[in-house]
């Protein structure tokens, strides 16, 4: 283990709990370009709530750095940088790109670089390697190796932790993978998948949340139908989940790093290869009309019970893109937000999770510091299942004849005037 020196970049909501886990037990360098988030890692504290400050402390091995030559010594190099869409949805390469960059800098004969970030098949030894060779004047398999374990991290959730999912592994070469999983067998207590190649693992990666979308997709369009039906859909998934093989999903919004973003490196791969995915593309569509007709929804339960729409105070609650949590990453919320504004809305937004900074800078939306204020509310829409809406006071906030919509279905069916 001695001879094993870790250099992990970026240390966002993967590379972090990674970089902790390893640095328990080996040498390990933290690299990120934020200088803020290495001075916030070096006080002990990590925003995105990923990693507890306990954590942080018992990795004593770990340390962090925005210095380039800080990690020239080290001889495994993990990638985990963040691969989201252009506002075309087309896959947007260039924090890979440029993290390979800053690899290829420091690259020496015999060192390992190790891809987590999700990707289209291919796209590690079609994309990644030649910046690599570029930049550090090498080549590959014979000067330096590559490998792909992709990230399975599921933000907010300290059950299934990164040393508790089930790693899936890879290498450019036989014994380059079998390197890299010892690597990751180290610390992880679920177990490793040797892949047979790179590619496999990489369309394994991108297929699991392609998969979560299309489920999410059908019972999103399940929804819209039983809507029209007059029927309750939590009521028709609950029952319909008696049997055995029922699979069970909700109907929701769609968003976060992954489920809303994935897909699109799958399909844009595919249309390259000339052949256009009908049933992938169908979900994507489906699931991102779903913030949009959320918003009509209460507008018309409003206009029922007799709002003048234009000018009617609606409070939002939650902008996160998944309950618990403070990522608000492609969070469809912004969606909902947006729509009810262009019907004439005053639309107050309230998220005890959310950096209100990072709401302003990303989505342009000040968001409140609390419910205090005492300000009535003509619609409330329940976007987020924080556990601290199931508490609420709603008296406090209804002018009487409020209409409550609950796109999670979490709240009091019977306090509710529609859900999807």
């Amino acid at each position: 283990m001695s001879e094993i020196k870790i250099a992990l970049i970026g240390l966002g909501y993967v590379g972090l709990p990674l970089a902790v886990e390893f640095g328990k037990i080996l040498p390990v360098k933290g690299f990120d370009i934020n200088k803020t988030r290495i001075s916030e890692l070096e006080n002990g504290h990590d925003r995105t709530l990923e990693t507890s400050d306990e954590d942080l402390a018992a990795a004593k091995y770990l340390t962090y750095t925005s210095d380039l030559d800080q990690i020239r010594d080290c001889n495994y190099f993990i990638v985990t940088v963040p691969t989201p869409i252009d506002k075309y949805k087309r896959p947007d390469l260039t924090p890979l790109v440029k993290a390979s960059e800053t690899v290829g800098k420091v690259l020496k004969k015999g060192d390992i670089v190790i891809y987590e970030s999700t990707v289209y098949p291919g796209a590690t030894e079609e994309e990644c390697v030649p910046v690599l060779e570029k930049f550090s004047g090498l080549k590959f398999n014979v000067d330096f190796y590559c490998g792909y374990s992709p990230e399975r991290i599921n933000p907010g959730d300290k059950e299934h932790n990164v040393t508790k999912i089930k790693k899936v592994t890879s290498g450019s070469t036989p014994e380059v993978a079998k390197k890299v999983d010892d690597l990751y067998k180290m610390i992880i207590v679920a177990g490793t998948h040797l892949a047979s190649s790179i590619k496999v693992a990489e369309a394994a990666k991108v297929i699991e949340n392609s998969q979560r979308d299309i489920n999410i997709a059908f019972v999103n369009e399940l929804a819209l139908i039983f809507n029209k039906l007059n029927i309750d859909t939590h009521e028709v998934l609950q029952a319909a989940g008696t049997k055995w093989n029922f699979l069970p999903f909700s109907p929701g919004l769609v968003g976060g790093h992954c489920i809303g973003v994935d897909p699109y490196y799958l399909t844009h791969k595919a249309q390259e290869l000339g052949y256009n995915p009908e049933i992938i593309l169908a979900g994507r569509r489906l699931n991102d009309d779903m913030g949009f007709y959320s918003a009509n929804r209460t507008i018309k339960l409003m206009i029922h019970k007799g709002h003048t729409i234009a000018g009617s105070n609606v409070l939002v609650l939650g902008i996160t893109f998944k309950e618990n949590c403070p990522d608000i990453r492609n969070s469809r919320v912004i969606d909902v937000i947006n729509e009810l504004k262009d019907f004439g809305c005053n639309v107050d937004v309230y998220d005890p999770w959310a950096d209100p900074q990072e709401v302003k800078h990303e989505y342009g939306v000040e968001t409140l510091p609390s419910l205090a204020n005492g300000k009535k509310y003509d619609a409330i829409v329940f976007a987020v299942a924080h556990k601290e809406f199931r508490e609420l006071d709603l008296l406090k906030l209804k002018n009487g004849n409020t209409v409550l919509f609950d796109i999670k279905g979490t709240i009091n069916k019977n306090l509710v005037d529609g859900r999807l």
